[in-house]
């Protein structure tokens, strides 16, 4: 599976912003030593020479943006409703688990219960479309005002992601 993520990071240039972009996309696929796979592997917008993925998949997306521009608003916003929307949907099924199912049909994980548990409590993956300069996953929309409003040159970086 693919999807878009997005990673929010502080620098002076469109080039170091997309330079640390990809340093974020690499823990995320495993590429730094001391980092946990998360995803697969991961285009960025400015890779032109793959068929399957990135702007190929998705169309043109700026390679980087500052968050402040109307393409930088742009990406915020799409990864915000993105992660809101999952979290919503597997919200609605743990409930609905939790009204319907027996502890034992939930420990069995039936209508995949349990894994819906996972999803709401994820801190990355394929619930959480906004990530810091760190590779923290952005859950809640209280981390990202804080992170948008302390930052001074703040850029987001787009990559298309496999998981």
């Amino acid at each position: 599976m693919h999807m878009v993520i997005y990673a929010l990071v502080e620098a002076s240039t469109h080039d170091d912003a997309l330079a640390t972009g990809k340093s974020v996309f690499d823990r995320l696929v495993g590429a730094d030593p001391h980092a946990g796979v998360v995803f697969d592997y991961y285009v960025t917008f400015d890779e032109g020479d793959t068929s399957a993925a990135g702007k190929a998949r998705w169309g043109e997306l700026p390679t980087a943006a500052p968050v402040d521009s109307d393409d930088g608003q742009d990406l915020v916003e799409r990864g915000w409703e993105a992660t809101k929307e999952e979290f919503e949907r597997n919200l609605d099924r743990v409930k609905e688990a939790i009204d319907e199912l027996s502890d034992e049909e939930i420990m069995r994980d039936e209508d995949l219960a349990r894994h819906a548990f996972h999803q709401v409590g994820a801190y990355d993956g394929p619930t959480i479309f906004l990530y810091t300069e760190h590779g923290t996953g952005i859950r809640h929309r209280g981390q990202l005002d804080r992170l948008l409003e302390e930052s001074e040159e703040l850029w987001i970086v787009p990559a298309d992601v496999h998981y």
